[in-house]
């Protein structure tokens, strides 16, 4: 499919740099079939029924981005995912990271960085990744990284991170560390939207997908075919996949929060649509086409032109709806990308 296809022009100044406040008080855009409805977030509890199960992503964000020096040249990492394999001789932090500059870093060289920490450059694969290993263990790594580690924003913000990021760039129910990116569509919710979903009868799950940096990268390739998605670590547990069944077989619908929701819960979903608990990774990348076999509804932020997240809604809710809604949104000052607005969006009939 030409990557061509989902090409659209938005305004620089659309894109939001900074989140609204509260994070409820956010717009949401609601599409259904071909039309759509102008809402804000604070209405979701009066947008979804009694039984209905919104999932969503536990994962919390770590600070991921690392300024360090290869002697006299500066290097940045930005990290992926972590290595997964066993180590002798004791457990160390092992990460697959995105470096710049990556094509001047050299297997057997080393970073340093802030407080004496240092990666050896062990590895770089054909997708542009580099394996490194620090000289930490995992759970020291993780405690110089809320020293010394930025929030990696993504970079059309265009800006450095603040202190307050660190707050704003985090879903208020993120449990289990290991995202290089938040779960943008759950940082619109708060406890008083807790309430409220709970007052209303919706109940909710909860899954792990740890986000990688892959998300940020724009899909460079002139075909879907040819484009690479890097792997992320999902799981979903057995109390959740049972909850999923539970409300399926009842007839409530599963309301994804997030695209990383979603490609989980489709990633561990049976061809039949029920649930068994998951633990591995996924790649899945979904275009128009695509058969959804869990999920019915889908809340999530407004994405970049020419990115898989694009891709995604459009399979979900239908190509022309989406090109219609997005133009409407950016006609009617809608705020895009992490920081912005959501959407709720109903999936197109088959």
């Amino acid at each position: 499919m030409r990557v061509d296809l989902f090409d659209f022009h938005l305004p620089p100044d659309r894109i939001a740099a900074h989140p609204a406040r509260p994070r409820d008080s956010a717009r949401l855009l609601h599409v259904a079939g071909s039309g759509w409805t102008d809402r804000g977030v604070a209405d979701l509890p009066r947008l979804l029924r009694a039984g209905d199960l919104l999932v969503l992503n536990n994962t919390r964000v770590i600070a991921a981005r690392l300024m360090g020096q290869r002697g006299v040249v500066p290097v940045e990492l930005l990290l992926h995912q972590p290595w997964r394999g066993e180590e002798q001789g004791g457990a160390v932090a092992t990460w697959y990271a995105f470096a710049k500059p990556g094509k001047r870093l050299k297997v057997g060289q080393e970073i340093g960085f802030e407080q004496g920490l240092t990666a050896a450059v062990l590895e770089k694969t054909a997708d542009g990744l580099v394996l490194v290993r620090f000289n930490r263990t995992p759970g020291q790594f993780f405690a110089v990284l809320e020293q010394i580690g930025h929030i990696p924003l993504p970079p059309y913000m265009r800006r450095d991170d603040t202190p307050a990021d660190r707050a704003d760039y985090q879903t208020v129910y993120a449990a289990r560390d290991g995202a290089v990116a938040a779960p943008t569509a759950g940082l619109h919710f708060t406890p008083a939207l807790f309430d409220a979903l709970d007052a209303a009868g919706v109940r909710r799950a909860t899954v792990t997908l740890h986000v990688g940096a892959g998300t940020f990268l724009p899909v460079k390739t002139e075909d879907t075919d040819a484009h690479i998605m890097h792997a992320e670590w999902g799981e979903v547990d057995a109390a959740t996949a049972t909850l999923i069944n539970e409300t399926r077989a009842q007839g409530g619908r599963i309301v994804a929060v997030g695209t990383t929701s979603l490609r989980l819960l489709e990633s561990a979903a049976r061809d039949d649509g029920s649930m068994a608990p998951f633990t591995g990774d996924t790649r899945l990348f979904i275009t128009p086409g695509y058969r959804f076999k869990c999920v019915d509804m889908l809340m999530t932020n407004f994405h970049l032109p020419r990115s898989t997240l694009y891709m995604l809604v459009c399979a979900f809710a239908g190509t022309d709806a989406m090109r219609a809604a997005y133009a409407h949104a950016i006609a009617g000052g809608y705020r895009f990308y992490s920081y912005g607005d959501a959407c709720l969006l109903e999936k197109a009939p088959r």
